[in-house]
Order: structure tokens, then sequence, then C-alpha cells
């Protein structure tokens, strides 16, 4: 009998350290919710002044708090923490709001983001200005890029599309109004394909017109032709469907001057300088451009395709240099994206605000992706790991950058959603010719449920 207790009392603490430790592995959310975030929440309201202390976060106190705490403690004034909110958890980390001390400013906390990671026992910290004097720590728990969930509240609008996990557990927003050009660049097997992916079956649902050039033969978008509203497969093709495009361009224009030259008694919120200004009735619908492996529009081989290929890049500067304000936008994806590939390359380039590098085959790669919008992260994006793929880096003009990850949506569920949402593809007249033909899915032969009976002779 005292055998048994004692393998009792010795085995189930083994094997709560047992369970724990497979649920950390296996299941990080439910390990977090469990044990994770207690712990964490301890250790930050335990240590949180020591730790602030530590970082250089603290302040000297005003007087009149220092004379309190002379004539009612008689105790020595020390320097005083920034004020810090009550601690909001989330499934995959911890939140709390801290008011900075005069003289304090966001970069100072982020500087010390490392630490506050190892002193509170999380995966990572980040820091987020809310507003000016008030920054939000965003203590994340576990790798959520490991395993890749979604955010149950991502939220999805007209030309925003929630299309990867930021490491931070918050849902990275493709948004056109906001961004509205983008370069996509990638190895063979780096995500890049995923990404757009699930890209262009988040905008199915939604009343945008969906243009896809795709020199490789159609491979990449031509699961999804019976939702495009047209489909260049060959350099030929590219070749006339550009101009198309650009006459688009141009006669969304003549709309909007036409607007803008009304009765002089049109109040003023009425005059426009963009489609998004002119009622909706009169307001043409948005056109998405996927541009897939875009050095194939640059590859020449003879003088004639030379002359075409100048062409090409011409007008794929203007629908990137005009066309936000006409509701065209651009997804330009590739393996590279250098001077190397010919004229207009670079200029064409430096129109495209957003930025996403996936996992390249040299340091170069991601120099051409981030090193003229943000150099410190072409480091990070050339470390990144062959096995993990859809693992990315994006950035903007505006200098930030942050690490993302697709979820995988299979081949098939993406060219299911674009069958489902075919009816939706809008009615663009300059398109029509473009448009691919959408073979009907193959019928299975129905299924007899009642048995043969062999017939009596």
């Amino acid at each position: 009998m005292p055998d048994v207790m004692t393998l009792v009392e010795l085995g189930g603490p083994l094997a709560a350290i047992g369970g724990a430790a497979y649920a950390r592995k296996a299941h990080p959310t439910a390990y977090w919710t469990t044990v994770g975030l207690p712990l964490s929440v301890v250790r930050l309201l335990a240590s949180y002044c020591s730790t602030m202390d530590a970082c250089g976060l603290t302040v000297e106190p005003s007087r009149l708090r220092a004379l309190a705490v002379r004539a009612t403690t008689r105790r020595e004034v020390r320097p005083v923490p920034p004020r810090r909110g009550i601690p909001r958890p989330t499934s995959t980390g911890l939140r709390v709001r801290i008011r900075l001390a005069p003289g304090q400013e966001p970069a100072d906390v982020a500087a010390s983001s490392e630490r506050l990671r190892h002193a509170w026992g999380v995966h990572a910290v980040h820091v987020v200005s809310l507003k000016p004097g008030v920054v939000e720590l965003r203590l994340v728990g576990f790798d959520v890029l490991r395993k890749v969930k979604m955010p149950r509240q991502a939220r999805s609008e007209l030309l925003a599309v929630p299309v990867a996990l930021r490491e931070d557990a918050t849902a990275f927003v493709r948004d056109y109004r906001t961004v509205p050009h983008q370069l996509v660049l990638g190895a063979t097997l780096s995500g890049k394909s995923m990404f757009l992916r699930n890209l262009l079956t988040g905008l199915a649902a939604q009343p945008v017109a969906l243009v896809g050039i795709d020199c490789k033969r159609g491979v990449e978008l031509s699961p999804f032709a019976p939702r495009l509203s047209a489909l260049a497969t060959e350099p030929d093709e590219a070749a006339k469907l550009l101009p198309v495009l650009v006459r688009e361009m141009e006669d969304r224009y003549d709309l909007i001057k036409a607007r803008q030259g009304i009765a002089p008694t049109t109040p003023d919120e009425e005059i426009t300088s963009d489609v998004w200004g002119l009622p909706e009735g009169e307001r043409p619908y948005p056109i998405v451009v996927f541009v897939d492996e875009v050095a194939e529009l640059f590859l020449v081989a003879t003088r004639k395709d030379e002359e075409r290929r100048d062409e090409m890049v011409t007008q794929l500067i203007r629908l990137a240099q005009l066309g936000r304000a006409a509701g065209i936008y651009l997804e330009v994806c590739g393996q590279r994206f250098g001077a190397e590939l010919g004229k207009g390359a670079t200029m064409l380039r430096a129109q495209l605000t957003g930025r996403v590098c996936h996992r390249g085959n040299d340091e170069a790669s991601a120099k051409m992706a981030l090193g003229d919008i943000a150099p410190e992260a072409v480091g990070v994006a050339s470390t990144i790991p062959a096995e993990v793929p859809g693992l990315a880096v994006a950035g903007d003009s505006s200098g930030g950058w942050i690490r993302v990850r697709t979820p995988y949506l299979s081949l098939a569920d993406a060219a299911a959603t674009c069958r489902e949402t075919a009816e939706l593809v809008p009615d663009v007249l300059a398109l029509e010719p473009f448009r691919p033909h959408a073979p009907a899915p193959p019928v299975t032969a129905p299924v007899t449920l009642a048995k043969p009976r062999p017939a009596n002779g």
C-alpha cells in the first residue's frame, strides 16, 4: 500500500508535467490559456516596477508626489514607472496599455521589448502606439506563425482582405484603398502562390473585377477562370489586354472630369478627384490586376519582342501611376524584380507601394523588395528557412515592416470558391473579349440506392 501511495504521489506530478509539455508543443493555444497566461500575468504584476526600472523606463516623480512620499512614509523617493492599465488576456497572448511619462516616446519602450519578453516569459512583445502618450504592449505567448490560425474578428471590407497572420497575432489585411499597388516576391515553393491564392479567393466574394496576366500558360490563374473578368496566358495576349486596361482607365478619367465640370450650384462634397467620390450609381467597378511572374513580360528573344516588351512595360507603369484614382489596382508577383530585367523595371517597382518578400534564392532578391523602403528588414527576409513555406516579410513605403505567414488553402478549395462566386463577375464591357472560358465542373454519375434484382426467367 505505501508503494501505491508513493507511485500516486510521484506519478501525478510527473503526468501533469508531461501533459503540459505535450500541450505546449502540440496545442500551444490550450497550453497558453491554462498554464502560460496565469504565469505571465503573475510575473507581469509582481515585477512590473522592477522590470521597468531595469529597462530604464522609469522617471523621477513629480515634486508633489515626492513631498507626499516623504511626509507619509519618510522613505527614499524612487523613480516611478509608466502608469499601467489592467492586463487583458487573449487566446494568443496578453495586452497591456501604458501611459508614457513626460519625456518618453514609444521608441523607448520598443527598444526594451526583448528585455520585457524575457522578464515576463512570453514569446514576443510588440509595441503599438495608440494615441499620443499611450502605447499598447502586445504580449504573444507562443509562436503563432508555426501553425497559422486566422483570428475570427479579422475585418473583410470592400477591397480589404485578411490574407495572412502577423507575428503579433493580428490579421494582415491587404487594403487596396490604402496601398493601391503591391509587389510580391519569392522563390519557387516559398509560398508566393499561396499568398496570391488567398488574396484572390478573398476578393472573389466582392463586387470587384479580377484580371489575370499569367504568361506561364495560365498554370497559376487558370483554375480561377470562372471568377476572372479577363485572363491573358501568353505575352501576345497580355500585349492586347494591357492597352484595353489603359483605355478603360482613360475613360474613367473622362467620367471623373465630366463630374468635376457640373453646375456651379453643386455642393463641394459631390466634386471628386477619383471614382470613389462618384455617386454609387455612376461609379464603375474597381479592377484588380494580378500579374503572375512579371519577368515573363520583360524577357525578349527578338527585336520584335523587345518593342512589344517596351509597350507593355510602359502601359504597366501608366496603370501604376494613374490607376488608383480610376479604381484600377496592381498585384505584381515574381521571383526577382531588378534592373537586369530591362528598361522600365526600376520605375515600375518604385510605383508599387506595398512589398511582401518571401524566401528568396539570394540576398539580392530581398534587397529588390525591401532595400528601398526598409533596409533593416532585408536581413530578416534573407534568413527565412525553406521548411516554413508562406513565411514572409511585409512592408510599405512608410518604413514599417513585420513578419507574416499565409494560411494553407488548397487549390481545389480555392477553385471551388471561384466557381461558387462566378455570378459575381461584374459587367465591364471593355473586358468581355478577354473573358476566359470556364469549363463546367465534372458531373459525377448518380448513385443508385436500390439493389438490382435478378430477372425471373
